[in-house]
């Protein structure tokens, strides 16, 4: 198995980095990569204490550095020591400079402005956490979407991934034996969602919980019968209001919450309409 020293280096939080380095491995089979994460160097002094570790576990170098003199330091120095040095940004930025016909401001961390989006973000994911597994049904008017459905169908990853992006979201647990709160059916603009799997990969799941849990494995929480049941149920209940679902059986959250928010631009396209 190739194994690999991933050093990455950023002027701000790293968090861009991260996901440019998340995507890009994700297309490598059978490698073993060490990440090392090395946030806010924006000094020369920082830089070379950085440098130090990086001789000690030499491997790829992947930065995003605004700081033109940080940046000619980091590239002279790893060019040096032979060790490759990659700026994640580049391309793109001199593709932009291009159709707009204007030079990038040397901005370190300019996307993390506290701006209007960078507020609403946090609302929503204040909501999101206060109207998590049915709690604050009275006010899941002023939600952007409602998730509903069976225990473990991934409704809080979901919710709170949303919630990053800006979405109010409530989620509510679907059981059978519990009536559920008349405002679920009365909702104006909030979507709501229903969300369901495979009945094999719920009981897993279900399973691996009760462990972590140190509680009995074998319960109605795992039965096959009483699983097949609630999954019932809750089609017949997205079904009986039209509500849409997914199943996310085979989804990651990041690819269940894409197909969410097509819902959404999909049904605030057609009310303009």
């Amino acid at each position: 198995m190739n194994r690999l020293h991933l050093h990455l280096l950023s002027d701000s939080t790293g968090e861009t980095l991260e996901m440019i380095a998340k995507a890009c491995l994700s297309q490598f089979d059978e490698v073993e990569t060490i990440k090392h994460f090395w946030p806010m160097v924006r000094s020369e002094g920082h830089l070379d204490r950085v440098l130090e570790d990086i001789e000690r576990r030499p491997g790829l170098v992947l930065f995003t550095l605004a700081n033109n003199m940080v940046r000619r330091e980091l590239e002279q120095k790893c060019r040096r020591k032979g060790i490759a040095a990659v700026s994640a940004l580049d391309p793109v930025i001199d593709a932009l400079t291009v159709a707009f016909g204007q030079q990038a401001k040397a901005r370190p961390g300019r996307q993390h402005a506290l701006d209007e989006a960078y507020f609403a973000r946090v609302d929503a994911i204040q909501f999101t956490i206060a109207h998590d597994d049915g709690i604050g049904w009275e006010n899941w008017e002023e939600a952007d979407v409602v998730l509903a459905g069976v225990s473990r169908t991934s409704k809080t990853p979901t919710s709170i991934y949303l919630a990053n992006k800006g979405y109010k979201v409530a989620n509510i647990p679907l059981v059978p034996e519990l009536p559920l709160p008349p405002s679920l059916f009365a909702l104006n603009h909030p979507l709501v969602v229903g969300l369901t799997t495979n009945s094999d990969r719920l009981i897993q799941i279900r399973r691996n919980r009760l462990l972590s849990l140190n509680q009995a494995p074998e319960t109605d929480y795992v039965d096959e019968q009483a699983v097949a049941a609630e999954l019932a149920f809750a089609r017949r209940l997205f079904a009986d209001n039209g509500w849409p679902v997914i199943d996310v059986t085979r989804r990651s959250i990041e690819e269940t919450a894409f197909a969410i928010v097509k819902l959404v631009n999909q049904r605030l396209d057609a009310a303009e309409e």
